[in-house]
């Protein structure tokens, strides 16, 4: 997933957002064998713990940078574990969860970026990609969703 010269970084962090939770609507029927995918594995609580966790560490980079500050650095253990808990059947109340969750994640994410500027977006302050870069960099959050797949 790669952003178009139509689509704004909101838009593009929306879309990923969208694209995930189209493949969670499958995965009710999830039958408890977690997806192998290069030397990791997934299951559905697992990729939205990553794509959930993935927009809050860079949410968390963007308001820092923002804000004149240092960046808190990235402590999470991300896809190289799985939890007890992301081995949990995903049912349709998880689902109902993930939705509202990602849905609002991606709206605060767009509120912000859509109030920046292009010079904002595209010389953003402190050290890493731009913003619109960042927006870009999220839209690969898809992978963890692709490694679960359309259950249906």
């Amino acid at each position: 997933m790669s952003e178009t010269v139509y689509e704004t970084p909101a838009a593009v962090v929306t879309s990923m957002v969208d694209h995930v939770l189209e493949l969670a609507a499958t995965w009710t029927a999830w039958d408890g064998t977690p997806a192998r995918v290069d030397d990791r594995v997934y299951t559905p609580h697992k990729a939205i713990r990553r794509v959930a966790d993935h927009m809050i560490d860079h949410l968390a980079e963007l308001e820092a940078r923002l804000a004149g500050e240092k960046p808190q650095p990235d402590c999470w253990h991300a896809s190289a574990i799985t939890t007890e808990s992301d081995r949990a059947p995903f049912t349709p109340a998880d689902l109902d969860e993930t939705r509202s969750r990602l849905t609002r994640l991606a709206r605060i994410w767009a509120n912000r970026l859509d109030a920046l500027t292009d010079e904002q977006l595209d010389h953003s302050p402190g050290e890493g990609w731009s913003f619109r870069e960042l927006a870009r960099h999220l839209a690969g959050s898809t992978y963890y969703a692709d490694a679960v797949g359309d259950l249906s």
